[in-house]
């Protein structure tokens, strides 16, 4: 049973994608972030389609486990193409976004073999078994392909404060989920892993891209240079 404080995270974490589509919109930023927008409206709508199947089939619904388990999937390739979008900001000026393009194809195709290969010997169940596993395994690319992006932009000593900003709150995302991920299959009965951590890491992600399209100016610059050296330090 879902309290106060699910409905108010629920409906933060709903305000927050509904404004980072709207600023863009608003600021005529929208294609220049597609993919990030499209993920953000589209878990926006998966939200209010939450709030729907629970409300009339029950959270412990059969009706309400295939909705979310699927349209996870759903959302968790979209983010995958949301981080492939931040590779074409920072290699853009390279011309490489047609390597980019192709390479997040490739990837993403296998990846879902390797899912399909994991999980193929499950006779019962088993294209709700590919879509969980392939949610599972895309989360660990995207951390990985997230920290690669980082290290390029070390390496390029990229300036774009915006972009750096979005880039850091997804890795800060991607590492949170996966630690998640990891609580759950290392500690079954901690209830908490479940119900209360999924939820707010997932607010986390619209509130650090909110900030970061209010509060950064598109022409705002960072010397990468010195960030590093304070790393190192």
């Amino acid at each position: 049973m879902l309290g106060p404080i699910d409905y108010a995270v629920w409906f933060l974490g709903f305000t927050l994608q509904v404004f980072v589509v709207v600023y863009s919109l608003a600021h005529r930023q929208f294609i220049r972030y597609l993919a990030l927008n499209i993920y953000m409206l589209a878990d926006a709508i998966w939200m209010v389609l939450c709030y729907y199947f629970v409300a009339h089939y029950g959270l412990t619904s059969i009706e309400y486990r295939y909705f979310y388990y699927y349209c996870d999937a759903l959302l968790t390739i979209l983010l995958y193409f949301s981080v492939f979008g931040l590779y074409q900001h920072v290699f853009g000026e390279m011309q490489a976004n047609k390597y980019v393009r192709g390479a997040s194809l490739m990837l993403l195709l296998a990846t879902a073999c390797v899912s399909f290969l994991i999980v193929r010997q499950s006779q019962d169940h088993l294209t709700s078994r590919f879509v969980v596993q392939l949610s599972q395994n895309l989360y660990f690319v995207g951390l990985v392909l997230t920290y690669i992006l980082w290290g390029a932009i070390m390496k390029l000593r990229e300036t774009r404060s915006r972009l750096i900003h979005l880039v850091l709150a997804l890795g800060i995302y991607f590492s949170a989920y996966s630690a998640t991920y990891a609580l759950r299959n290392l500690f079954p009965d901690f209830a908490m892993a479940r119900t209360v951590f999924p939820p707010l890491v997932g607010t986390w992600l619209p509130l650090a891209w909110a900030y970061t399209l209010w509060k950064v100016p598109e022409e705002a610059r960072l010397a990468t240079a010195q960030l590093a050296a304070s790393h190192a330090r």
